[in-house]
């Protein structure tokens, strides 16, 4: 029996496509995304090939902090952090200036080369930002670790304070394909998110965007969010996968299985081959021992430490995880640090 080449040839002419400069349609992502069997490992190899032919066979890690927790009033449906969600999570206002400088300084000493100052709530208020804006100086000043916010939605006036205090790069999800975004949330707009990107965008900052995996949207969809960034055109693409949390709305949703999660990655890599693709939370709770295939898989960044609510690893593991694959990363600092 001959065997049927469908899916080899379409993965192999896909590479060649990219590779040369031309566009994956979406109708080709949405049918790599079905792929089985033996397949599967030729896509993850197309997709490695691209991650190389654009980004290089290297890793950059970054991490973030929890400057301040709990207490948000919004209702996505995904978030622990919310007031109408019943999950208990540790809540704390606003670090000092110090505290958010030390965690930095940590984040440095793991080996994360850029810091993401993350903040619960719709936006950060007027004295809120003076802290912000006063510790990403210090950083800016002290440390070579970039220093990058998710501070939600921020007006015109808050995009330049930032931008001139020195901030690298903003953080922003769009959280989900537009056609489900009213599944997960109803306190805010898909257009607001759209908004701050776009102000960011125009400031000159390093602009980070992406979403959740596995909330219940469709595959049709998750290829409806990579279209959205090639239209938002983030430099950094953040795909986190869903991670159930009782007391949320979604508690009872079935996580996306491994296979699926990579084969996803792949197909983000070849519809956004020139972008960073940075695979964060889920990571750890559903790949486990496949972990390393993300970068085989196409991407080129992943976050190390704690996340928001979930702990993740320490750095030590990921930065062996780096050496053993042979793929460079920043110096093994990690594995002496308590962090």
């Amino acid at each position: 029996m001959s065997e049927n080449t469908e899916y080899l040839d379409l993965i192999r002419a896909s590479c060649s496509d990219v590779v040369a400069g031309r566009m994956l349609s979406s109708q080709t992502a949405r049918k790599l995304l079905d792929c089985q069997g033996p397949d599967v490992v030729d896509l993850f190899a197309a997709a490695n090939r691209v991650r190389v032919h654009f980004k290089g066979n290297t890793v950059d890690l970054c991490s973030v902090i929890n400057a301040k927790s709990g207490r948000c009033p919004e209702d996505c449906a995904f978030c622990a952090q919310s007031v109408h969600s019943a999950s208990e999570v540790a809540t704390h206002p606003l670090m000092s200036v110090g505290e958010i400088f030390d965690a930095a300084r940590a984040a440095e000493a793991a080996g994360a080369q850029s810091v993401g100052i993350v903040t619960s709530g719709l936006g950060p208020t007027e004295e809120e930002l003076d802290v912000i804006c006063e510790a990403v100086g210090r950083i800016g000043r002290e440390l070579s670790i970039r220093p990058d916010a998710s501070l939600g939605m921020l007006s015109a006036s808050k995009v330049a304070r930032l931008k001139e205090a020195g901030l690298y790069g903003y953080h922003h999800n769009v959280e989900t394909a537009e056609s489900f975004f009213g599944e997960v949330c109803s306190t805010h707009s898909y257009a607001d998110h759209q908004e701050t990107l776009a102000r960011a965008r125009s400031a000159g900052f390093r602009v980070c965007s992406g979403g959740i995996f596995g909330l219940g949207e469709t595959p049709e969809q998750r290829i409806e969010l990579a279209e959205t960034m090639r239209r938002v055109g983030p430099d950094r693409v953040c795909m986190n996968f869903f991670i159930p949390v009782a007391g949320t709305r979604l508690a009872e949703q079935i996580p996306l299985r491994p296979l699926e999660i990579l084969k996803l990655i792949a197909v983000f890599r070849l519809m956004l081959p020139d972008r960073d693709i940075n695979v964060c939370a889920g990571r750890e709770m559903h790949l486990g021992d496949l972990q390393g295939m993300i970068f085989f898989a196409g991407a080129n960044v992943t976050m190390m430490g704690n996340y928001l609510t979930q702990a993740g690893r320490h750095a030590c593991e990921d930065l062996k995880l780096l050496r053993d694959l042979d793929i460079a990363g920043p110096p093994e600092a990690g594995c002496a640090v308590e962090w």
